[in-house]
C-alpha cells in the first residue's frame, strides 16, 4: 500500500460531456468525482442530493481532509498497480477544467509585494526620486525603501470581483478598451476555515490549499486623472470577466511544505517574462492573512493572490494583445495556458 505520507493528490471543477459541474479529487493524471467518495467522507453524508462543489467541501475542512486522504489512499491497491475500480477514474483531458473553487464569495490580492519587481519599477519609471538621479541611486534608495516597508510597514491589500476569475484552459478576452492588459502571475491561496484576528503564527493553519492565479491588469486604467490622489481603480483595471484564471487545482496545504519556497514562471508565446522564487516576496504568505483577518472575516473558500515578481509586461513595454499564449507554472501546483482573444470573438470562446 502506499503510504498516507507519500500520496498526493489534488482538487478541482471539471465538466464532462453532459456540462454539468462536479467537484473531484485529481489523482496522479485522473479525477474521481467527490459524489463517488461521498460515502467515505462523513461530514458530507448529511448533505442529502445536494451537489458536492469543492466550496461546500472547505466549509468543514478540518474533518473533510482526512477523509479524503483515506478516501484517496483506498482508490490504489499497491503503488504503481491498477486502481480498485477504474471506472471511478477518469483521464483529465477527458474533462473540462474550471476554476478549482467555483467560485471564491471573496478575492483579495497582495499589490506591489515581491522585492525585485518593486525596485525594478522604481528604477525603471524614475518614481519619487529627484530630476537627474542615477540608476544606480535610484536602485540604491528603493531598495533601503523595501527594507524599510518589510520591517515598519505592512501589506497593501486590495479586492477583485470574483466574476473576473476563469479556468486556467480558457481564453482571456481582451476588452475593446484595454490599451495595456498585462499578466501578473500569483500564488493563490485557498481559506479553509472562518478566520478573523488571526496572528501569523498560527496563520498558516486556516489554509486549505493553494493555487495559480493569474491576475490579469490594464495597466492604462489603473490610475485615473480625474480623481487625482483618491487612489487606484482597481475595478476598470482588474475586473473583465476572464480577468483572472484560476487553477487547475487546489493542492492541499500538507502536500506545500513551504509557501516561500515555489519557483513561478510565466512564458508569454513560450518565451519566459517572469521566473521568480516566493522567497522574494516583501510580506510572507502568513503576514498577509494576518493583516487581511485583521479587518475582515475571512470565509472558506476565499481566494487570496500573493503578489506578482519582476517581469510583467511594464516591465518590458510589452503588453497582450490577441493571439498572444500565456502560459503560468508553479511548483507543485500544476499549469495553466490561456489563449488572448479580443471581446468581440467572445461568443465563439468556450466560456464557464
Amino acid at each position: 500500500m502506499i503510504a498516507a505520507s507519500q500520496l498526493t493528490f489534488a482538487l478541482g471543477t471539471f465538466s464532462d460531456t453532459d456540462g454539468s459541474p462536479f467537484g473531484g479529487v485529481v489523482i496522479g493524471d485522473r479525477v474521481v468525482s467527490l459524489e463517488t467518495l461521498r460515502p467515505q467522507i462523513p461530514a458530507l453524508r448529511g448533505q442529502g442530493g445536494s451537489p458536492i462543489s469543492i466550496l461546500l467541501l472547505l466549509e468543514d475542512w478540518s474533518a473533510n481532509f482526512p477523509a479524503l486522504r483515506r478516501a484517496a489512499q483506498s482508490l490504489l491497491k499497491d503503488e504503481g498497480k491498477a486502481p480498485v475500480d477504474s471506472k471511478a477514474l477518469v483521464p483529465v483531458s477527458q474533462l473540462k477544467i474550471h476554476p478549482p473553487v467555483w467560485l471564491p464569495r471573496q478575492v483579495f490580492c497582495a499589490g506591489a509585494n515581491y522585492r525585485k519587481h518593486v525596485i525594478d519599477l522604481i528604477v525603471d519609471q524614475a518614481a519619487g526620486t529627484p530630476p537627474g538621479t542615477s540608476p544606480e541611486e535610484r536602485r540604491a534608495q528603493a531598495t533601503k525603501l523595501m527594507d524599510d516597508r518589510a520591517a515598519q510597514g505592512a501589506p497593501f491589500i486590495f479586492s477583485k470581483a470574483p466574476s473576473a476569475i476563469t479556468g486556467a484552459c480558457d481564453p482571456v478576452i481582451l476588452p475593446g478598451h484595454a490599451r495595456k492588459p498585462d499578466w501578473e502571475l500569483e500564488l493563490g491561496v485557498i481559506i479553509g476555515r472562518y478566520a478573523h484576528h488571526i496572528r501569523r503564527e498560527q496563520a498558516l493553519e486556516c489554509i486549505a490549499g493553494y493555487t495559480i492565479v493569474n491576475d490579469i491588469t490594464d495597466r492604462d486604467l489603473v490610475f485615473r486623472k480625474d480623481i487625482g490622489a483618491i487612489g487606484a481603480d482597481w475595478v476598470a483595471s482588474k475586473c473583465s470577466p476572464s480577468f483572472m484564471p484560476m487553477g487547475p487545482y487546489l493542492v492541499p496545504a500538507e502536500f506545500v511544505p513551504d509557501p516561500q519556497n515555489l519557483q513561478l514562471m510565466l512564458k508569454l508565446n513560450g518565451e519566459v517574462m517572469q521566473n521568480e522564487s516566493t522567497a522574494d516576496m516583501i510580506f510572507g504568505v502568513a503576514r498577509i492573512v494576518e493583516a487581511l483577518s485583521a479587518y475582515v472575516q475571512l470565509w472558506p473558500g476565499d481566494l487570496i493572490a500573493t503578489g506578482s515578481p519582476a517581469g510583467n509586461g511594464t516591465h518590458y513595454n510589452r503588453f497582450l494583445k490577441p493571439g498572444d499564449v500565456i502560459e503560468g507554472s508553479i511548483t507543485g501546483l500544476g499549469k495553466q495556458r490561456n489563449m488572448c482573444v479580443a471581446e468581440e470573438a467572445e461568443a465563439h470562446a468556450s466560456r464557464l
